[in-house]
């Protein structure tokens, strides 16, 4: 599968129809929720996945990239598909005919989660996009409920170099008279899904008023929806940040709910309870004290900026290993990550669309005295473990990739988390 990454990314919908047609269309014999956005889509998605599956019903997960193993993209019941289970799907895709073009490596793997859901008749199928929206192979389904988390710039070869072009993109997954939920706040961005929404009779919810959370000082919020309060809720997911996520959860939970979906109170406080998110804000290891955050474009740099500013307010020296991919804003990241932190190892994963090392370490001299190069995540992550102090606190991202192999490398000394991860309280 991974030599189907020599296609590179290709986005339309023609291949991946023609291969789901000569599966028999899977996507079709299952209800689903569609979620775009720039940042947490993951968030979004698993945490209605595990409120579904609270609620009794069978739920598909369908998400990328992975961490470790290529398992984690497909879940049923939030819980991996086994390998035999990878094997099986890999045949029955590989099998088609492909009429037109091959298909690219992420069109392979959305035909085999479908194929996947189908086979072990799934009810409901959280599904994220994998980039933007509208020409997305995750776009060919017939959603009940659409999400778009938020909108900032990423992707502009691909999506557009502004806001309206990206909120076109991602308001691409909009369809006919199914309900839309959104935390999108530009107001350019805004106006082109009203746009979309009112051409297609979709109605928007919109975060901040259409329905709001209230946060409290004992970490709870109180959420005011389309139909319900809900109060002294609790996210399982560490960062301010995900109490923003939480709101779009609680109002696909609502507009699910209008569509029949019988998620109740309990179903969704022990769905908020029971989820993990791993390599967001994860806690690797607590002596010597390890995050794991993705942070792969701006606005998730300046989530985990706030959190690196709580820390050391704490009195930690935060000690930084990152690596970022050639397509990021790597000066902006950088330039919101390293005023918090006392030292920091540059490293590269195994992709080739990482920026070197020297690169990285160019730009943070500007910043911090001393910046060590690694060719490789591994070896900075020993490296990183083996010099921490008491007072060390190790945060290894900039990418979902450098935070896979590091999960990999921190296993090799020993240290591993749980399987979807270990969060730190909210």
């Amino acid at each position: 599968m991974y030599g189907l990454r020599r296609f590179g990314i290709k986005l339309g919908l023609s291949a991946i129809r023609d291969v789901l047609e000569e599966l028999g269309d899977p996507h079709r014999h299952f209800s689903s929720i569609h979620i775009a956005g720039t940042n947490g889509k993951g968030s979004v998605a698993s945490t209605l996945s595990m409120i579904l599956s609270m609620a009794g019903h069978r739920t598909g997960l369908y998400t990328s990239p992975h961490l470790v193993r290529f398992n984690e993209r497909i879940c049923i019941d939030n819980t991996p598909i086994s390998d035999d289970d990878i094997v099986e799907a890999y045949h029955a895709v590989g099998a088609c005919g492909f009429a037109g073009r091959e298909p690219t490596f992420f069109e392979f793997t959305t035909a085999m989660a479908f194929y996947i859901f189908k086979r072990e008749n799934v009810k409901w199928a959280v599904v994220e996009t994998g980039m933007g929206g509208r020409l997305d192979a995750t776009n060919v389904i017939a959603p009940r409920l659409s999400i778009i988390t938020n909108i900032s710039i990423e992707h502009r070869q691909y999506l557009g170099n502004t806001i309206s072009e990206i909120a076109a993109e991602k308001g691409g997954i909009i369809k006919p008279g199914i309900p839309v939920a959104t935390g999108v706040k530009q107001a350019s961005a805004v106006s082109v899904l009203n746009g979309i929404a009112q051409e297609k009779g979709s109605p928007l919810y919109r975060y901040g008023s259409d329905f709001k959370i209230r946060r409290h000082k004992d970490g709870s919020f109180t959420y005011y929806g389309l139909d319900n309060v809900w109060r002294n809720l609790r996210t399982g997911l560490p960062g301010g940040h995900q109490v923003d996520n939480a709101a779009l959860i609680l109002a696909g939970c609502e507009l699910l709910n209008r569509d029949g979906a019988g998620l109740e109170s309990d179903h969704i406080n022990e769905g908020f309870k029971r989820n993990n998110w791993p390599g967001r804000l994860e806690v690797a290891c607590e002596s010597p004290y390890i995050i794991l955050d993705g942070a792969h474009n701006i606005q998730a740099c300046r989530n985990l900026a706030v959190f690196l500013r709580m820390e050391k307010a704490k009195k930690k020296r935060i000690v930084l290993v990152v690596g970022i991919l050639d397509d990021k804003p790597y000066k902006a990241m950088l330039g919101c990550l390293l005023p918090e932190c006392d030292h920091v190892i540059v490293t590269r994963p195994v992709i080739d669309r990482a920026l070197s090392p020297e690169t990285l370490a160019g730009e943070a001299c500007g910043y911090l005295a001393g910046v060590e190069i690694f060719p490789d995540v591994a070896r900075a992550v020993k490296h990183a473990v083996e010099t921490a102090g008491e007072n060390d606190l190790i945060c290894i991202g900039g990418s979902l990739y450098v935070v896979g192999e590091a999960k990999t490398g921190l296993e090799k000394i020993g240290i591993k988390s749980a399987r979807f991860g270990s969060n730190i309280p909210a």
